[in-house]
């Protein structure tokens, strides 16, 4: 392919941007990168009543935290109105547009009489002007809706690079309104303007716009522009194959940071979503640029699996570097009013538990017992420290604090404690566990004492005592 590929996304800001959008952009941003092209952002601000900044501030920062790093851009159609009059009036000179000054009562009236008819409902072409045709005169104080005049013969065809080819009958489509009584354009109408203006090579975009393309070909082609490819991805669906909603991922992608997830991870699991290379199922940023087309994006409707995501989330987890982890992992203790230099190293309790979360919230969970005052569950003391229980911990109190403080002497003296108290490790090992963390399971206990360090374990030693 040309090194000419120019891409685009272009959210409405009239909500945050979700899993859906950010697919539609990663999918755009690694077409364009995949072969050395550009990726414009654009902002479809022209639903004024539904638009808002802070809907604005939440695409850039999903995006941002995304990493999908935009080329030109972000452009704001609301700051483009001068250039689409413009392009109206060129239409109008033209004859490929025309004004309509049919009241939206008149219209209303037409469709309900086509309705019964059992007809599709549909503008009647009543102000468009044709050879031969004497127009009504226009009603005075009536200001116009502007149309295109959409081609009456003939079909408008395009091959889908996802669906592959779809043809369209002009007969079967109306004179789309194209400037409101006002003047300001609609929103067929920006898009096609933008995409011309921007020499927008490859349209990547979900598959609620097909009924979108063939008029926006049609206006293209008035223009005298190039008609770009277009790519109509399937929807997302969610875990339980319903459409995606709030329940099951078609929340705000900033939402994902804020459970705990790796931006990486959830860029890896997008791109699985509808498109694969082979069997992989984990592969970098770069292979994904590498690796990316549009061939093999399949046409049916992908499916959120959120247990996949996780798996997907522990792995880059795993594989992620301790000083960065802890750096994270510090921000969302610090939201909970912990402080993480108040005791053991982060990065060394950060290793210990890495390899047993599947997000960094359940990282930030483990850590938190290191810090805080510690008030373990009564039912839990109850349960397991006994008096045989509490009987050993004094004599393993006693060890620990002349023991030398790694793991292989904390571990002796533990294997010691037992064989002297003729109990089984985990009759000591769970109960020195609840006392140190409040929790029965933790990581190896000698890893654990060793990295809480000699102070800390004998201060919980002696208050549960």
């Amino acid at each position: 392919m040309a090194s000419t590929v120019r891409t685009r996304f272009a959210p409405s800001p009239t909500g945050f941007l979700h899993i859906g959008g950010a697919r539609t952009a990663l999918f755009s941003w690694a077409f364009a990168r995949r072969h050395g092209g550009t990726f414009v952002l654009r902002i479809e601000d022209t639903d004024v009543a539904r638009s808002t900044p802070e809907a604005v501030q939440a695409i850039l920062d999903g995006m941002n935290w995304l990493g999908l790093e935009w080329d030109e851009g972000p452009f704001y159609q609301m700051q483009r109105m001068d250039r689409y009059k413009a392009v109206i009036q060129e239409m109008l000179a033209a004859g490929t547009a025309y004004p309509c000054y049919m009241s939206s009562e008149e219209l209303d009236a037409l469709r309900e009489a086509q309705r019964a008819r059992g007809e599709k409902p549909r503008y009647d072409g009543r102000w468009r002007p044709e050879a031969g045709k004497v127009l009504p005169q226009p009603p005075a104080g009536v200001e116009p809706v502007i149309r295109f005049k959409n081609p009456t013969e003939g079909v408008v065809a395009w091959d889908d690079l996802v669906k592959g080819r779809i043809e369209i009958a002009n007969a079967e489509m109306d004179d789309l309104i194209i400037a409101r009584p006002d003047g300001t354009p609609t929103y067929n109408f920006c898009v096609v303007v933008d995409d011309w203006d921007m020499g927008i090579t490859q349209v990547i975009r979900g598959d609620d716009h097909v009924n979108n393309t063939p008029r926006q070909i049609n206006i293209l082609k008035a223009l005298g522009a190039e008609v770009p490819q277009y790519a109509h991805l399937s929807m997302i669906l969610g875990d339980d194959g319903q459409k995606l909603s709030k329940r099951h991922g078609a929340v705000s992608v900033t939402q994902y940071d804020d459970d705990g997830y790796l931006p990486d991870a959830v860029i890896n699991y997008l791109a699985r979503l509808g498109w694969s290379h082979g069997d992989d199922e984990i592969f970098s940023r770069a292979q994904l640029v590498e690796w990316f087309d549009l061939d093999h994006i399949t046409p049916s409707a992908a499916q959120f699996n959120t247990e996949k995501l996780n798996w997907l989330n522990a792995h880059y987890i795993k594989q992620a570097d301790n000083a960065v982890l802890a750096a994270d992992v510090s921000r969302r203790l610090a939201r909970r009013e912990v402080n993480p230099e108040a005791g053991p190293a982060l990065e060394a309790i950060i290793a210990l538990y890495k390899d047993r979360v599947s997000t960094l919230n359940e990282l930030a969970d483990a850590a938190e017992p290191f810090y805080i005052d510690l008030h373990v569950a009564p039912e839990l003391l109850a349960q397991h420290l006994t008096d045989t229980a509490r009987t050993a911990l004094a004599t393993l109190r006693a060890k620990l604090a002349g023991a030398t403080w790694e793991k292989a002497a904390l571990s002796a003296a533990i294997k010691e404690t037992c064989t002297e108290h003729g109990m089984k490790m985990p009759h000591v090992a769970i109960p020195l566990r609840v006392v140190l963390l409040g929790q029965p399971q933790t990581p190896s206990i000698d890893a654990v004492l060793e990295t809480m360090g000699r102070e800390l374990v004998l201060a919980r030693l002696d208050r549960a005592l």
